[in-house]
């Protein structure tokens, strides 16, 4: 399979040869389709768009022809996009073109499509308006997903912040990308739906460099949002049920050291009993980042400890802890000192099994 090209008269050339003999116009295939699916918070508010902000966000589909095409808006970010399960390739939607090929050189037969948005789109605020198909081409049955159900809820090294770049760069969505998080690789390990809420530089309690006594905006406040940072759309947790929900957070609550750990401690434990209260049945993995180290990572493992132990004697069972190895640098570093992605990639490899016991899942 050729990659694509973004040469939109090449596009319309290649779906004019594709054509039928009754039309010869390309086929467009609306985001309210049926036989599209989409994992993550994406809002249906905006007619004919479908919008959403968290990295991670999937759309997935079967079709017919030759080559596709995706409308979306321009200078959105970045894509990462799997076709008949063959290597992912990343996409930009950073110029001023709204129409993306994906592929133009396809076998005549039914495909699949998986296209994950890998960057944090709260600013770029990204909408998808549809495919376009060859001529007389058509979606397939809705894609059957796997039974198993993960939501991850994390900060930047959730997010994947500069895991494509080199440790004297700032942050850039060039470099930010999802697809290569633990998260995204443990869930492609396990074969399971992958769910990210997670935000860079976003706390517990507090955000990074906020003040001693906490942030108005960190994750308790704003994860019942369909968007992020949008006050007008509530999401709606009957419309995904994880089988495990895994939340790693308190690096940047502890990324100055005047942290109130007595403040980190009750955020945490009501963090918890929220989810317990939306997720009866999931279970529930607190995790250590790899970024924490010294005294940091000493208080928040034993902020961890004390909020599951006393889960557990309150009747919680379905509760767990599991620590990441601390980079030391000897996998290379991302942006701003974050995890690479071989940093990332073992990050993945220590989470799988551990998952795997808990979800009773076999290779």
């Amino acid at each position: 399979m050729h990659k694509p090209t973004l040469l939109l008269t090449a596009f319309w050339a290649i779906a004019a040869i594709g054509c039928s003999q009754q039309s010869t116009e390309p086929e467009f295939i609306s985001t309210d389709d049926s036989r599209i699916e989409y994992i993550g918070r994406v809002s249906h508010t905006t007619k004919n768009a479908v919008r959403y902000t968290y990295p991670g966000t999937t759309i997935y589909a079967n079709f017919s022809g030759t080559s596709i095409a995706m409308k979306t808006k321009p200078e959105s970010g970045f894509y990462m996009v799997e076709i008949d399960e063959n290597e992912a390739f990343k996409i930009s939607t950073q110029s001023e073109d709204s129409l993306i090929v994906l592929a133009d050189s396809l076998d005549d037969k039914m495909h699949s499509i998986k296209i994950m948005y890998v960057v944090e789109g709260y600013e770029l605020k990204p909408e998808f308006y549809g495919f376009v198909l060859d001529a007389g081409a058509t979606l397939g049955q809705k894609p059957t997903l796997p039974e198993l159900k993960i939501e991850f809820i994390g900060n930047s090294i959730t997010c994947g912040y500069g895991v494509e770049g080199s440790a004297d760069e700032g942050f850039s969505y060039d470099t930010e990308n999802h697809y290569f998080t633990y998260a995204a690789i443990a869930a492609r390990k396990l074969g399971a739906q992958h769910f990210a809420i997670a935000r860079s530089g976003i706390g517990i309690y507090r955000n990074y460099g906020a003040p001693r006594e906490g942030s108005a905006e960190c994750m308790p406040a704003m994860y019942h949002q369909t968007l992020f940072a949008d006050t007008t759309e509530t999401w709606d947790n009957s419309l995904y049920k994880p089988d495990i929900v895994c939340v790693n957070l308190g690096t940047n609550d502890t990324s100055l050291d005047n942290y109130d750990i007595e403040k980190l401690t009750t955020a945490y434990a009501d963090f918890i009993v929220r989810l317990r209260s939306i997720y009866a049945d999931a279970q529930i993995v607190m995790l250590t980042g790899s970024m924490m180290n010294g005294k940091a990572l000493e208080d928040v493992r034993q902020t961890l400890n004390t909020v599951v132990e006393n889960a557990r004697k309150n009747g919680d069972q379905n509760i767990h802890r599991f620590d990441f190895t601390p980079q030391d640098g000897s996998l290379g570093y991302g942006s701003d000192w974050h995890p690479s992605k071989a940093q990332q990639q073992k990050m993945a490899d220590e989470l799988v099994p551990f998952l795997q016991e808990i979800a009773g899942w076999q290779e």
